[in-house]
C-alpha cells in the first residue's frame, strides 16, 4: 500500500513537472524521500496499533469421549462427519454383565425388603428387638443404592452425543474393548452449539484493543469477501505465560513475545455455522486511535481478500 501511495504521488508530481505548475529542480525531484519517510512516521508505523491486523481462525470446542463403564463394543451407530442431536446413539458397550449385576442387586433387594417387613411386624408384636428393624432397614438402604448405581451402569453402556454436533476422524469399531480411563478416549465430538472467532494480534500492537470495537474478517475459503464483527474480549492469558506446580525451582527459558489472543463476534450469525473449524483468515481491529490509517487499512484487507482467490498462504 506505501508503495502504491508512493507511485501516487510520484505520478501526480511528474504530471504538474510536465504541466510546468510546478519547477523541474531538484528540490521537487528528491521530494518523494521526504514524502516516503513522512508515510512511515505518520502513517502506515501508527496504523499498527491504531488499526491492527493479525491471522484469524474458527474454533470449535472438542469433547474427547470416554465411556463411563468399560466393556465391549457391539455397535458402533454414528458415521464421521455427520450431524448429531444432543442424545443420540454414538455407540453401544455389551450391557450383559452390568444386566446381571442389577439383577442380582434387585433379588438381593427384594429379599431383604422380606426381611425387612417380616422383622418389622414382629417388632411391633414385640417379639424381636427394634435393634433388628433398625439392622435390616440399613441393609435395604444399602442394597437400593448398589441397585441405583448398578442401573446407571448399565444406562451408561449406550454412548449418547453430549450436545449437538458430529464425530470426526471415527475410528471405533465392533468388537473394540474401550476403558473408562479418561486417558483412553474414544473418538472426537465436535460441538457445534457455539463456535469461537479467535483473532491474534502481536503484543506491541495489542495496547488500544478493547471490547466492543468493530472488527473486518477475510477468510481463506470465501475469497474476495470482507465480514464485520464486535471486539468481544481479550484474553488475558496466553500459553508461556501459564504456570504448572512443580517441585522444581523456576526454570529459565527463552521469552518470546508472542501473540495475544483477541476473541470476536461476528455480525452474521449464520457465518459461523458455515464455516468448517480451522477455516483461516485475516483480521483488522479498528480501535479509536489513528483512526486516518483504518481506510488504508481497509484497503489492505480488500486486497488480501482478493488474493485469497489465488494466495493459498
Amino acid at each position: 500500500m506505501i508503495v502504491l501511495l508512493l507511485n501516487l504521488y510520484i505520478a501526480i508530481l511528474v504530471t504538474l513537472i510536465w504541466l510546468k505548475i510546478i519547477p523541474n529542480t531538484l528540490l521537487w525531484k528528491l521530494s518523494p524521500i521526504p514524502v516516503l519517510v513522512l508515510l512511515n512516521v505518520v502513517l502506515f508505523i501508527p496504523m499498527g496499533w491504531g488499526a491492527p491486523t493479525g491471522g484469524a481462525i474458527i474454533g470449535r470446542h472438542s469433547v474427547s469421549i470416554v465411556p463411563d463403564v468399560s466393556g465391549e463394543v457391539i455397535e458402533v451407530t454414528v458415521s464421521p462427519n455427520v450431524s448429531l442431536k444432543a442424545g443420540d446413539v454414538l455407540f453401544r458397550i455389551d450391557p450383559t454383565p452390568y444386566s446381571a449385576q442389577l439383577r442380582a442387586l434387585e433379588a438381593q433387594l427384594k429379599l431383604a425388603e422380606t426381611r425387612l417387613a417380616q422383622m418389622t411386624e414382629l417388632a411391633r408384636k414385640q417379639a424381636a428387638p427394634e435393634f433388628n428393624v433398625e439392622e435390616r432397614q440399613s441393609e435395604v438402604d444399602r442394597l437400593r443404592a448398589q441397585v441405583d448405581g448398578a442401573r446407571w451402569n448399565l444406562d451408561k453402556t449406550i454412548v449418547r452425543a453430549p450436545a449437538d454436533g458430529y464425530v470426526t476422524n471415527l475410528a471405533l469399531r465392533k468388537g473394540a474393548r474401550v476403558s473408562n480411563l479418561a486417558v483412553s478416549p474414544v473418538m472426537a465430538f465436535i460441538d457445534t452449539t457455539e463456535a469461537v472467532t479467535i483473532i491474534q494480534v502481536p503484543q506491541n500492537y495489542a495496547r488500544y484493543i478493547e471490547p466492543g470495537q468493530k472488527v473486518e474478517i477475510t477468510f481463506k475459503l470465501l475469497p474476495g469477501q470482507v465480514f464485520t464483527g464486535r471486539v468481544e474480549s481479550v484474553l488475558q492469558a496466553i500459553a508461556p505465560g501459564q504456570t504448572a506446580p512443580s517441585g522444581s525451582a523456576a526454570e529459565n527459558r527463552d521469552l518470546t513475545p508472542e501473540p495475544f489472543v483477541v476473541r470476536a463476534t461476528l455480525d452474521d450469525p449464520t457465518l459461523e455455522d458455515r464455516l468448517p473449524a480451522g477455516s483461516v483468515g485475516s483480521a483488522a481491529i479498528y480501535t479509536e486511535h489513528v483512526k486516518l490509517s483504518h481506510v488504508i487499512r481497509q484497503v489492505i484487507l480488500r486486497q488480501q481478500a482478493i488474493l485469497n482467490y489465488i494466495w493459498p498462504y
